[in-house]
C-alpha cells in the first residue's frame, strides 16, 4: 500500500514538474469518427496505399492524419480537408494549417451549420510514376504565418491542372482574385519597393517556385515579371511576380505530350512538378 501510494505521488509531482517547467503536455487526440474518415472508403479511392498498407485500419488513419490530410486526399465520400478549410475563411483564420482541427470542427458543427466538405481531390494513383518528370522545385516558407494560407491556397489552386499541348496557362486566372471571399488573407505584399498588408500576400512564392519549375523543364515563359525587390526564397532570376490583373506568369505547352503541374504545401516546404502525361 505504501508503495503505491508513493508512486501515486511522484507521478504527482512530475505532471506538477512539468507544468512549471513550461515544458507543454499535449493530450491525446480524439479519435476521428467516420464523417471526417471512413476506413473503406480511404482504401478503396487510394490504389497507391492499397499497395503499399493493405487493409489495416491503423496504417491507413496514421497516413491519412499525417500525409492524407495536407496531400488533399478525401477522408470519406463527404470530407475533404482542403476542400472545407479553402472554402471557409474563418475556419483558416482560426486553425491555419491545423489540418485535424478541420475534422473536429466538421464533425462537431461544422456538418451541422450547412458547411460544405465535398470535392474531388487530386487521384493520387499508382500509375503516377509512369509520367515523366520533366521540371521540380522547391522552396521554404514559415507555416506559422498569415501568408502560408494564401501560399497553401494558391498551390491546391495550380495542382492537378493539366495543359494540352499548343494551350495556355495563366497563373493569375487560375488562382482566382486575391479576395477574402475566394479563401485570402492578409499578409505581407511588395508595392512600390516597400512590403506592406495585403490580401493574398505570399502568392508570388508559388509563381516563382513554378516558374523555376519551369526554368529546370526548359519550358519558357510567354509573361514572367521579376519583384522590385529581392526576395529570400529563391535565388535572383528564378522569380515571378504577381499584381493584380497587370502582371501574370503564363506559358504555352511547347510539347507534344500533356502537361501536369503538381504542388504541394508541407510544413514549411513548397513543391511545385511539372510531369508529361503518357497515354
Amino acid at each position: 500500500m505504501k508503495q503505491k501510494t508513493s508512486i501515486f505521488i511522484s507521478m504527482i509531482l512530475c505532471f506538477c514538474l512539468l507544468l512549471g517547467s513550461g515544458i507543454p503536455v499535449k493530450a491525446a487526440q480524439a479519435p476521428l469518427t467516420s464523417l471526417t474518415f471512413d476506413m473503406d472508403y480511404y482504401y478503396n479511392t487510394n490504389p497507391d496505399l492499397q499497395a503499399a498498407l493493405g487493409y489495416d485500419y491503423g496504417s491507413l488513419y496514421n497516413h491519412y492524419l499525417n500525409f492524407g490530410l495536407a496531400e488533399g486526399r478525401s477522408g470519406s465520400a463527404e470530407f475533404n480537408c482542403l476542400v472545407y478549410r479553402n472554402n471557409y475563411p474563418d475556419l483558416q483564420a482560426i486553425y491555419g494549417n491545423d489540418y485535424y482541427a478541420y475534422c473536429v470542427h466538421y464533425e462537431n458543427s461544422g456538418k451541422a451549420e450547412g458547411r460544405s466538405a465535398a470535392g474531388e481531390a487530386l487521384p493520387i494513383s499508382a500509375e503516377v510514376p509512369a509520367n515523366t518528370l520533366i521540371g521540380s522545385y522547391a522552396t521554404a516558407y514559415n507555416p506559422n504565418i498569415s501568408r502560408a494560407v494564401n501560399i497553401a491556397l494558391a498551390a491546391s489552386r495550380i495542382n492537378g491542372v493539366v495543359i494540352q499541348p499548343g494551350e495556355g496557362f495563366s497563373f493569375n486566372q487560375t488562382i482566382l482574385p486575391r479576395t477574402a471571399a475566394n479563401g485570402y488573407v492578409e499578409a505581407n505584399v511588395i508595392v512600390n519597393k516597400k512590403y506592406v498588408l495585403g490580401t493574398g500576400g505570399g502568392i508570388c512564392q508559388v509563381s516563382s517556385t513554378l516558374y523555376a519549375a519551369m526554368l529546370t523543364a526548359g519550358l519558357p515563359a510567354t509573361e514572367r515579371h521579376p519583384h522590385s525587390l529581392n526576395v529570400g526564397y529563391i535565388p535572383e532570376g528564378m522569380d515571378a511576380t504577381i499584381s493584380g490583373n497587370v502582371l501574370d506568369l503564363q506559358f504555352t505547352n511547347i510539347f507534344a505530350e500533356p502537361i501536369q503541374i503538381q504542388a504541394v504545401a508541407d510544413q514549411g516546404t513548397l513543391t511545385i512538378s511539372l510531369y508529361k502525361l503518357c497515354n
